[in-house]
């Protein structure tokens, strides 16, 4: 035969050219290639079938649905079927997140406060908080304590 990767036909070849393989997850469905926007999970010790928003990444067990295969989606007789409202958009950061933002922004604008008097403790007075520092990692006092 001669060389590992040829047959006789000549070397072998991707199957799927890497310019053609898409980012987006597509329907799990055969012949399916609509974009996948739902992800349907069966729970075989309940006897339910349960299908949500798609999934953070492809798991294997799971199987990954248009919107048209998650509508006509039916389950086994005697299978309960649970839908979870599905994401309509893109997420949105909610007011705690916004507030949370807004807190960190005023923090690291507030001017650091110096420690009273010069004890000689090299770094640590140019960072009061500073408890302990291994490599580039710092371990800082409570602002409480």
């Amino acid at each position: 035969m001669g060389e590992p990767g040829e047959s006789r036909r000549g070397p072998l070849k991707s199957a799927v050219p890497s310019n053609v393989v898409s980012p987006v997850r597509r329907c799990s469905r055969t012949a399916c290639g609509r974009p996948a926007v739902a992800t349907l999970t069966y729970v075989y010790a309940d006897s339910t079938a349960v299908l949500g928003p798609l999934a953070t990444y492809a798991e294997p067990h799971c199987y990954d649905l248009c919107a048209e295969h998650s509508e006509r989606l039916t389950a086994p007789r005697g299978w309960e079927v649970v839908r979870l409202a599905l994401d309509s958009g893109p997420p949105r950061p909610s007011g705690d997140d916004l507030e949370a933002l807004a807190n960190a922004v005023r923090e690291a604008a507030r001017p650091q406060e110096r420690a009273a008097g010069g004890g000689g403790h090299g770094d640590r007075d140019t960072h009061p908080m500073e408890v302990a520092r291994r490599g580039h990692l710092r371990v800082l006092r409570s602002p409480d304590s």
